[in-house]
């Protein structure tokens, strides 16, 4: 691999963070390569701030806009030609580095599809549509944007895009404790998204027994023992509590009583 000061000169990874003391060293030792980081912290109450401080002196501090409008506007605040989109949980790999770096130098494409080697409690996820989970992260900064969403904000490329085949690894829940806490958070906004259409009985029965089946048995997450199991079991959970919140903004249900 070339040396760091050369590796990946032309681009410029942005994170956004939000309490990350804990993970947020990883990710950014594994962004050490880049031209720039752009780090667009939403007021962290602990040392994320200070640790960003010790790898890049580009950290900006903004009020919490949500997902979409926080990423654009760490994008707007990167110089590079081109842009990585890295989340605090994830990690470059020396290939993936080597592989950013050869197809910068030469591409006439304006994005790339990332894959993302998921892992949950400890383990690589192999199944149940965890794998290869591409999504767009590395373009040209003129021609990407972020979608604005409440939530799974994704960047559109005006352009042609292709697909890296060296993937992040992706650490994301290391605790059930800490997928519920953000199955509230994430239930919430996608239950703002969707809040329209029917949300009946048969709707918070079948979907949740439908996302159960599909992970677990048509897209094998059974192969992944029990943690294929557990991992289906959490998002049928996810999507039941989702379509309630959207049950509960229809009817505007407070105290026990329709209003």
């Amino acid at each position: 691999m070339e040396d760091d000061t050369q590796a990946m000169r032309d681009v410029s990874v942005v994170i956004v963070t939000k309490n990350e003391e804990h993970r947020i060293g990883a990710a950014l030792d594994s962004a050490k390569a880049a031209g720039e980081i752009v780090v667009v912290d939403a007021l962290s109450d602990d040392r994320t701030v200070e640790i960003c401080k010790t790898y890049t002196d580009k950290v900006y501090t903004r009020q919490w806009q949500g997902f979409a409008a926080q990423k654009q506007t760490a994008v707007d605040l990167a110089t590079g030609q081109w842009v990585f989109i890295l989340d605090s949980d994830e990690r470059f790999t020396k290939e993936l580095v080597d592989e950013i770096t050869s197809v910068v130098k030469d591409t006439a494409l304006d994005g790339f599809y990332c894959p993302r080697k998921n892992f949950f409690l400890g383990r690589w996820i192999k199944h149940g549509g965890w794998r290869p989970d591409y999504t767009l992260r590395l373009f040209k900064k003129e021609k990407g944007r972020l979608e604005p969403r409440e939530v799974h904000e994704k960047v559109v490329v005006t352009g042609t895009t292709g697909y890296l085949k060296n993937p992040i690894e992706h650490y994301t829940y290391g605790s059930i404790a800490e997928f519920i806490s953000k199955l509230d958070t994430y239930s919430t906004l996608s239950a703002r998204e969707k809040a329209s259409g029917n949300c009946g009985i048969v709707t918070l029965t079948v979907r949740p027994i439908a996302t159960f089946i599909k992970m677990y048995f048509l897209r094998l997450g059974f192969l992944d023992g029990l943690h294929g199991f557990i991992l289906a079991v959490l998002y049928g959970a996810y999507t039941f509590v989702k379509y309630v919140k959207i049950w509960e903004m229809q009817n505007k249900y407070r105290g026990g009583r329709s209003l």
